[in-house]
């Protein structure tokens, strides 16, 4: 069986919800496909969902915040549960999402 390391899960990530996000925020998914600009994509959606007076996008923004703290934690954090933190991440990108649109 193989391992599936951090950077895997970033990218799976970022194939599953770059896109999604980038359609959020009007542009386009970053083409750097380092884990870093995925989560620096996650903040700038947070920022701008966050900025409306819509509430279910104020809802999006909350979710989208704490994935991003899932994301940097897991990032940057290498003696916590990166699994457990990436599979949180991933709950609330999908929610942002759903919430969004």
């Amino acid at each position: 069986m193989a391992v599936q390391t951090r950077t895997d899960t970033f990218a799976a990530l970022r194939a599953c919800f770059a896109a999604d996000l980038a359609l959020l925020i009007g542009g386009q998914p970053p083409r750097d496909a380092t884990p870093t600009a995925f989560i620096n994509l996650v903040g700038e959606a947070r920022d701008v969902l966050g900025s409306s007076s819509l509430g279910h996008w104020q809802d999006a923004s909350e979710d989208l915040d704490r994935a991003a703290d899932y994301l940097t934690d897991a990032l940057t954090n290498p003696e916590c549960d990166q699994r457990s933190l990436l599979a949180r991440a991933r709950t609330h990108l999908r929610d942002a999402i759903a919430t969004a649109s």
